[in-house]
Order: structure tokens, then C-alpha cells, then sequence
């Protein structure tokens, strides 16, 4: 209980210092760019975000390669894999680099940084207080619901994130924990930085009531589904074009996402201020534009401008390996496209009069955003109920209840048809990184049921098939292991051979190539969802030690390799968790 207090304390210091450092270094820069004049402020302006990103890209290849991304996926994997353990290092970087990142201007939000931060500190009050495994690993989701707390002023909401995105259910035997550093750090946010929510909503309980107007969730849901869902795809798909260029340098990316996101910026900035009413929301977090959205300040142009080009710039900025987050972006994207809707909602209602109880212009474009951002959050961050809570939470209206309901829950399952692996997971088997894809709260046996892709190993050694055993063995001298997959010329599984076999070859001069002394081999396998307890019983009964992973639809393509060797490692890891 003292821990998860100091951890709220620490937490939420933290968090809101994230927030004020990003603040503060964002408007100065700003605030210089427009001393300088016109010409040079339009000089400037797109040149900030990659100065930032060439300092932190520096930082990353030299200092803390783990600050990269929003910091989401990176606990994640610590908190199944590692016990938890998160050095406290990451997370100071995490905070200088997001600062800098966002403060100068790149379109990624200050969330998912705060959650890998807040996150590193309670493991390392975990660590310091001399906790077992498991315990050290049990304040991973303090710190996390801490963060988040602290960074939207919602305490509720951010209990149901760590659930939802962490800890996969719901367990009493987390909640305490969660529930005091939740409360602590939300007390801090709210001393320093006042009782509102960090995004401010106007809209009074008596101008918004249920009504037949809010079936507008319906179609927005619908929309925020596939949006959503394409999203993602993109983002995946632009970052893994970008990681293949293994040649390009590691700091070098960043800098260059910064620029290109820099002119992107200023071209929003330039059209809106050409449609009458300037908007840097696509620098930055950009919560100054949601809020004028929120009061129907923006007219339709400006919305759709704001969205797209937002859109655009966060996908590179992540991309290239930014340091910032999701969670800010999905808001901005989905109170957007609600304020597209609710644009549409008014001026349908202006046409026909047919919409009953549709209050003042204002609070309906606004009612439509809040609806929007749910919908989106849905839809990306696949957390449902999260979306349902905060939004709740930042307008404590009632009303909004059904509606967001309605639209989440659309949202959500177009979203998961479309793209059937959530984002954060999509984004840690990108990086060859699985999670074991069990609560840590489970039993102690539970490992027996997992599928085998929890503990294969992704980027396994190989051999060329189309060569002999000598030349493979001289290009294996510095990665010998007991044995390897064979691909033929196609990059396909033909086979498996042992390293004491390309041995015996060498020693009979055997040159022939190895897929064809494979080739009368039987190919034993197993698929990436086959339980660890039957693969391991696979491999006893065929008398190997190892066993390709391939896919379902196609068994020449690997996927992998698992032994019998990580089978005995990952039990020796929940026998030393639970032993503690």
C-alpha cells in the first residue's frame, strides 16, 4: 500500500510534468517563430518538428533505443516477458526525448510515453524495495493506471485501460493496487493543474439529452470502424517499408519523418489559414484545434483538412520512429470526423427541420465530436470501454451514455473484422517480439495451454539448401546451434538438418546440396496455435529437438523455430515466478 501511494505521488508528478514540458517547449518555440517575422516564421515552422527529430533519432541509435514509439507496446512486453523489470533509464529518457519530440512540434501525443514512464518507476520502486518476480511484475499496472490518470485527469478511465489493454480481464487481486495509485496520482494532477479534465467540454447536462438525433453514433461508428481499421493497416504497413531500409541510419529516420511532417504541418496551416481561421492543430497534440471543434468553431473545410493531413503526419511520424504516442492522435482523428458529422447533422436538420430536440448549432457539432473521438478510440486503441468511460468522464453527462454505446461497439467489431490483431500486439510481432498472451495473474501450469508462437523464436538461423553443408558451415561459424530449418532457392522450408550432420558431410566430402540430401526426409512441423503441451509432446514422440513453426494456410512457409530447450526455459521462468 506505502509502494502504490509513493508510486501515485511519483507517477503523477511525472505525468504532469510531461505535460507542462511539452507545453512550455512548444509555445516558446512557437512564440520565437512568430517574433521572427512572416518570412522567416514560415521558414522556421516546418523546420522544427525535424530538428527535433534529428536530436531524439541521435538519442535513440546512441543512448536509449527503447524510448522509440509510444512506449505502450514496450511495457507490454516487459510486463509479460521481463517480470516487469523496466529501467528506471528508459523512462527519464522517455521523458526527455518525448518532450523534445513533441515539443518541437511532431504529431504523436504525450499518453503512451507517460505510460512507459510511470510505468518504469513503479517497477523500479518494485526493484528497490527488494519485491519478488511477481510482485515487481504486479506494479507495472499501478504505474500505468497511475500515468494515465494523471495525464487526462481521469482516474476512472484509466483503470479501465490498464484492464483492457493490459491485464487482457478483470482481477480483484490487481485492483487495489491500481485503485490507490489511480487515486494519488489523480489528486496530484488535480492540485496542480486544476479539477477539469485536460480537455475541456462545454457542453452542459441541460443542452444534451438522449434523443432520436444521437442515432448519428450509428453512421459514425461505421465510419470510425473502417477508418480505423485503415489506420492501422497503413501505419503497419509504412513502418514496416521503412524499417526495411536497414541501410538508412537509425537517427537518420526520425529527422526525416520531422521534415516531411514539418511540411505537412505548415500546408495545413497555410490552407486553413487561407479558409479563414488558422489552425496549428497538425503540430504537436494539437488539443487547441479539438477544443475549437468542440465549440463549433470550425467549419466543414477546416475539419476535413485538419483530418486528413493529421492523419497523414501522424502515420509518419510514428513511422520513422518517433518518440510519442497514439492515444492523443486517435482523439484528435476521431473528434474530427465527429465534427464532419455533426457539420452534416445541422445542416440537414437547417434543410428539413426534421430533427426533433437538436439543441443550438454549437452543442450539436460538439456532441458529434465527443462521439467521434469514442468511436475512434474504439476503433484504433480497441479499448471500448475506456472510450466509453473517459468520454463520460470529461462531460459527466448521462446522455452521451447509449450514443457512445452505440458507436463504440460498432466501431470496435468492424475495426477487429477488419484487422484481427490489435494495434499494440501488431506493432510488438512487427519487431519479432510475442507476448505470452497470459494474464499474470494466471496459474502456474497455464503455460502448458499457451500457443507455441508465445515462446518460438521468430527470426531463427537458416540454411541455404541450394548449397552444400561446408559452404553453409563456414557462413554459420559464429552461429552454430544444434540445428536449422533448410530453404530452397524460393525461400521455402524443404527441409532440417543438424549441425552434426553438415559436420559428417564435411568429413565425407559430400558436396552435394543440402535439399537434396533432405529431400527423402520426413518435414516434421507444428503451426504457431498448437499448445506448448503438444508440441512438446511432438517432440518426444519423433526424437527431435527442435521443430519448424509454419503457417496453416501454407506449411513450406516458415515462421519459425521452437525447442525443447525454450519449452524447459519457459517453465524454469514460471517456476521461478511463483516460487518467489
Amino acid at each position: 500500500m506505502i509502494l502504490c501511494t509513493v508510486a501515485g505521488v511519483l507517477c503523477g508528478l511525472a505525468a504532469v510534468g510531461f505535460h507542462l514540458s511539452i507545453e512550455f517547449i512548444f509555445h516558446q518555440l512557437w512564440h520565437l517563430a512568430e517574433q521572427l517575422g512572416p518570412v522567416w516564421f514560415w521558414i522556421v515552422i516546418p523546420l522544427m518538428p525535424a530538428v527535433g527529430g534529428l536530436f531524439v533519432g541521435l538519442c535513440l541509435w546512441k543512448l536509449s533505443p527503447k524510448s522509440v514509439g509510444s512506449g505502450i507496446p514496450q511495457t507490454k512486453a516487459a510486463f509479460y516477458n521481463d517480470f516487469g523489470k523496466i529501467q528506471l533509464k528508459d523512462g527519464i529518457f522517455r521523458f526527455i526525448l518525448g518532450s523534445i519530440y513533441i515539443g518541437f512540434g511532431n504529431a504523436l501525443g504525450r499518453e503512451g510515453p507517460t505510460v512507459h514512464m510511470c510505468a518504469a518507476i513503479a517497477s523500479k520502486l518494485g526493484q528497490v524495495a527488494g519485491l519478488a518476480k511477481a510482485r515487481i511484475q504486479a506494479m507495472v499496472p499501478v504505474g500505468m493506471g497511475a500515468g494515465i490518470a494523471a495525464a487526462f485527469n481521469a482516474p476512472i478511465s484509466a483503470m479501465f485501460f490498464v484492464f483492457e489493454e493490459l491485464l487482457s480481464d478483470f482481477s480483484s487481486k490487481a485492483l487495489g493496487g491500481i485503485v490507490i495509485a489511480v487515486l494519488v496520482a489523480a489528486v496530484v494532477s488535480r492540485i496542480i493543474l486544476g479539477e477539469d479534465p485536460v480537455l475541456q467540454v462545454s457542453l452542459r447536462e441541460e443542452d444534451i439529452v438522449t434523443s432520436w438525433w444521437m442515432l448519428i453514433s450509428l453512421p459514425l461508428g461505421v465510419a470510425s470502424g473502417f477508418v480505423g481499421s485503415f489506420f492501422v493497416k497503413m501505419l503497419l504497413k509504412l513502418r514496416g517499408v521503412i524499417k526495411s531500409y536497414a541501410h538508412v541510419s537509425v537517427w537518420l529516420k526520425p529527422a526525416a519523418g520531422g521534415l516531411a511532417m514539418g511540411l505537412v504541418g505548415t500546408i495545413a496551416l497555410a490552407l486553413t489559414a487561407y479558409l479563414g481561421d488558422p489552425q496549428n492543430g497538425v503540430f504537436s497534440i494539437g488539443y487547441n484545434s479539438l477544443e475549437a471543434a468542440f465549440e463549433g468553431e470550425l467549419i466543414a473545410s477546416i475539419l476535413l483538412t485538419l483530418f486528413v493531413l493529421k492523419f497523414i503526419a501522424v502515420l509518419i511520424n510514428y513511422a520513422t520512429g518517433g518518440s510519442g504516442g497514439l492515444f492523443s492522435p486517435t482523439l484528435f482523428l476521431g473528434g474530427m470526423l465527429g465534427g464532419l458529422f455533426g457539420v452534416v447533422l445541422v445542416i440537414v436538420n437547417q434543410k428539413t427541420g426534421l430533427l426533433i430536440n437538436l439543441p443550438a448549432e454549437k452543442d450539436a457539432i460538439g456532441a458529434c465530436v465527443l462521439l467521434g473521438m469514442g468511436a475512434m478510440f474504439a476503433a484504433i486503441v480497441r479499448c471500448p470501454i475506456t472510450s466509453l468511460v473517459i468520454i463520460f468522464e470529461m462531460t459527466g453527462n448521462y446522455a452521451f451514455i447509449l450514443p457512445l454505446i452505440a458507436g463504440n461497439t460498432i466501431a470496435f467489431f468492424i475495426s477487429a473484422r477488419q484487422q484481427h490483431v490489435p494495434l499494440y500486439d501488431s506493432l510488438l510481432i512487427q519487431d519479432g517480439v510475442t507476448l505470452r498472451k497470459m494474464p499474470s495473474y494466471q496459474g502456474a501450469r497455464d503455460y502448458q495451454n499457451l500457443p507455441v508462437s508465445a515462446i518460438m523464436t521468430h527470426d531463427c538461423v537458416t540454411v541455404d539448401g541450394t548449397r552444400n553443408s561446408a559452404e553453409n558451415l563456414e557462413e554459420l561459424s559464429s552461429k552454430s546451434h544444434h540445428g536449422y530449418p533448410v530453404l530452397d532457392a524460393g525461400g521455402l522450408l524443404c527441409g532440417v538438418i543438424t549441425h552434426h550432420e553438415m559436420l559428417e558431410h564435411v568429413e565425407h566430402a559430400i558436396d552435394d546440396p543440402i535439399e537434396k540430401l533432405v529431400s527423402s526426409k520426413k518435414v516434421i512441423t507444428v503451426n504457431p496455435d498448437t499448445s506448448i503441451r503438444n508440441v512438446a509432446a511432438k517432440l518426444i514422440k519423433e526424437d527431435v529437438l527442435q521443430v519448424p513453426v509454419v503457417s496453416v494456410k501454407d506449411e513450406t512457409k516458415l515462421l519459425g523455430i521452437v525447442t525443447l530447450h525454450d519449452i524447459a526455459r519457459q517453465q524454469n521462468a514460471v517456476i521461478d515466478q511463483v516460487g518467489r
